[in-house]
């Protein structure tokens, strides 16, 4: 019988550990019940992959299942002779299972808990629920389960039934009538059923969300190809360009230095040869010289006057008429025409280079993330800024810590490098780099300027008249944006209230009309370097500009 039991174990099938039921035999070797390997499969269908339960050996595609003849012919021979298999190892209660509570000895698992019993058995043990009529009252018998307690009340020892909906808790039949009396309760299994149901649409949800999202990341993927694409052409390209360039400029450096060479040995030898000439006659002037002195020496009054008519007469110079001794510029005239080149070069690359940096700024700003586009957006975005008393102006007063600035009379403020001198302005305590929002209430006449800039900009000179500040002027009844000196008018609805959004990597600043809605004033596309700060400046006496404090 123990050979038989060990047989038997062999022609188990190992997921739903019974006999194998229209066995099958995979590739691998091992052998299923064909029901139990397609659920186990379909499974594994999103995988792609399937796998063997036992080796876990992979198959691509899945295989085909066809009936393994003499398996089946043999488990049907072992029915009709009423043997039962031995139980695997795996029908034994491991330490994450359920064991049964009347198993002695090695306890199987179990597969059913009753409720009324508050015990788990296994499949023999299980058996009088179904057949005794001691138990025909049992009938609540659930998937195993360790905490059996949780599912009796722990007031009325009674099993939970019923499903309070007031009080959101499962209750008994007891707790109906006594403390949840009145309470709209309904069966535990139809608020299941209910539950179920939004379950499955929320799993529906997820399951869309999933096919949505993973669309999403195959388009980014695609996109990332698309760039890595994109951005090697665009520097094999560059480099090519750039290559070219420096080859026309190495040829052009190669012609200047052949010429300047060819220019050096023609005027070298020019001058070699003048010099030359000029040797020789210094060399017969000597050798005259030395005639003359030795005539000068003759004490012979007569001989002395015999030779000297026979002297010849002094030629004049042939060369030294002749001889223009320029300036020591030498080549300089060329360096200063080579560098004349290099600043046109230079002239010629600047725009171009701004272009292509302006370029770059678009490609980054089309591949960050969406911009806000209503306030509730926006304010996702809001910053805490203050105003820096360092830097204000001595005709404003400070006040809702530091968030709020009026135009007064002259303040005693102690000198500080960073104070504005001339004009009733004043920066922010905080610098700007990221995504940020804020707002600029107005009150009083003549109203002001809200800027942002960098923080080097002169302490004298009025905001946007510089490439280091963007301003935007806000009268009563129109607006005015200034940059370098230049203003721009700006139309849009007239309001108390300024909302400014800076994106600081994408190269973005944008004005805002608030009211009950946004409207978009004026929108700057640019290249920021340094971080920035806020810049306020106010025009009449007991006018206020105030940083709002966004929620």
């Amino acid at each position: 019988m123990a050979q038989s039991g060990v047989q038997l174990e062999k022609i188990s099938c190992s997921i739903c550990l019974d006999l194998l039921k229209d066995p099958v035999t995979i590739p691998c070797g091992h052998s299923y019940c064909m029901n139990c390997i397609k659920g186990h499969w379909d499974g594994e269908d999103q995988m792609e992959v399937h796998s063997c339960p036992q080796c876990r050996k992979d198959f691509i595609p899945r295989p085909n299942l066809e009936k393994s003849i003499m398996l089946a012919e043999l488990v049907e021979d072992l029915k009709e002779i009423g043997l039962q298999a031995a139980p695997a190892d795996h029908c034994y209660a491991g330490p994450e299972d359920v064991a049964c509570d009347v198993c002695t000895g090695r306890k199987m698992k179990a597969v059913k808990s009753c409720l009324v019993c508050l015990a788990s058995y296994c499949e023999n043990h299980l058996q009088p629920h179904y057949e005794s009529s001691t138990f025909k009252k049992h009938k609540i018998l659930v998937n195993p389960s360790k905490n059996l307690k949780e599912k009796i009340c722990s007031h009325h020892e009674k099993v939970l039934e019923f499903f309070c909906r007031t009080d959101q808790q499962c209750i008994c039949y007891l707790c109906t009538m006594d403390e949840h009396k009145g309470h709209e309760t309904v069966p535990a299994a139809a608020e299941r059923a209910e539950k179920q149901k939004k379950l499955q649409e929320s799993r529906q949800q997820i399951h869309q969300r999933i096919q949505d999202q993973e669309k999403d990341v195959k388009l980014l993927q695609q996109e990332v190809e698309a760039i890595n694409v994109s951005a090697d052409k665009a520097v094999e390209d560059s480099e090519k360009i750039f290559t070219e360039l420096i080859r026309l400029l190495q040829e052009r450096s190669s012609e200047v230095k052949q010429q300047i060479r060819s220019q050096q040995e023609t005027e070298v030898s020019r001058v070699k040869d003048v010099q030359e000439k000029l040797e020789q006659e210094i060399t017969e002037l000597k050798r005259k010289d030395a005639e003359l002195e030795q005539l000068s020496h003759t004490e012979d009054h007569t001989q002395f006057l015999l030779n000297y008519p026979s002297l010849p007469a002094l030629r004049e110079s042939t060369h030294s008429s002749s001889i223009n001794i320029r300036p020591r510029r030498n080549f300089k005239d060329v360096t200063a025409a080579v560098s004349e080149l290099r600043d046109k070069l230079q002239d010629v690359l600047r725009d171009p280079w701004t272009d292509v940096s302006q370029r770059l700024n678009e490609v980054q700003f089309l591949l960050s993330e969406p911009e806000p586009e209503t306030r509730a957006e926006f304010l996702k975005y809001s910053q805490k800024i203050t105003l820096d008393p360092n830097t204000a102006n001595s005709f404003l007063s400070l006040f809702e810590r530091n968030r709020k600035a009026k135009k007064t009379d002259k303040q005693s403020y102690p000198d500080h490098p960073d104070r504005f001198t001339q004009h009733s302005q004043v920066l922010s305590r905080e610098s700007l780099t990221g995504r940020c929002y804020w707002e600029v209430e107005w009150k009083g006449a003549g109203r002001g300027v809200v800027a942002i800039l960098n923080k080097d900009v002169s302490r004298e000179e009025k905001f946007g008249l510089n490439d280091k500040s963007w301003s935007l002027v806000c009268s009563t009844n129109k607006y005015t944006f200034k940059y370098n000196n230049t203003e721009t008018p700006v139309s849009g609805p007239v309001s108390s209230r300024i909302g400014v959004y800076l994106n600081h990597r994408a190269g973005i600043l944008s004005f805002y009309s608030v009211s009950e809605t946004m409207t978009l004033l004026h929108r700057v596309q640019t290249r920021f370097t340094q971080p920035l700060y806020v810049g306020v400046e106010l025009f009449c006496n007991g006018a206020s500009a105030e940083l709002i404090k966004l929620k």
